[in-house]
Formats: C-alpha cells, sequence, structure tokens
C-alpha cells in the first residue's frame, strides 16, 4: 500500500515524498453507471524530498500548499476532516512552523 501511495503522489502532486507513517483508512460505497463500488481509501503522512507541482499529471486542476489550519475546510467529507484531526499533533511535532502561532486560533 505504501509503495502505490508514494507513487500516486508523484504522479497527482509531482512531488517525490517518503511516508513518515500510516494515518488510517476510510471506507465508502457509491454507485457509478450502475454497479455499487466499495472503496477504501489508505491515508499516509508524507514528507515532500523533491519535485515540483509542475510536475502533476492534471487529474487535478489545481496542487497547491494550504495553511494546516484551512485544511479541513476544503475536505468535502467529514472522514477526510477526521484523517486530518488525526494528522495534526504529527505534523506539529515534525514540522513545528506548521503549527499556529500562540495568538492565532486553532481549528
Amino acid at each position: 500500500l505504501e509503495q502505490t501511495a508514494l507513487r500516486e503522489v508523484a504522479e497527482e502532486t509531482g512531488l517525490e515524498v517518503r511516508a513518515v507513517a500510516p494515518l488510517g483508512a476510510i471506507e465508502y460505497t457509491f454507485v457509478r453507471e450502475g454497479t455499487r463500488i466499495e472503496k477504501t481509501v489508505h491515508f499516509f503522512l508524507m514528507e515532500p524530498l523533491g519535485g515540483h507541482f509542475s510536475r502533476h499529471d492534471h487529474e487535478f486542476e489545481v496542487v497547491r500548499w494550504v495553511p494546516l489550519a484551512d485544511a479541513p475546510s476544503l475536505m468535502s467529507h467529514e472522514t477526510e476532516r477526521a484523517v486530518i484531526a488525526r494528522a495534526r499533533p504529527a505534523i506539529e511535532d515534525r514540522w513545528p512552523l506548521a503549527a499556529p502561532a500562540p495568538d492565532q486560533p486553532t481549528a
């Protein structure tokens, strides 16, 4: 799973990354063209090593960095926001500059 995630991130963002820690998985079901599809998405905390957004595969219109505090509001589903909430302590411990300043509210 980890190698697949690294490859997907490289293709979709243009960045070379390494996996730091698993963040769990979410499962959901949807219907496409009359077929029921059950999907499991595995999440990993990753650290960028190199690459550039200009190399992304254009599966997404825009690839960009956002402040950690803004990330939950960009997610479509509560399960995705929960993954960010689980990742937040590890991000703030590993990369202290990602943490809000003492006078800034937290999400």
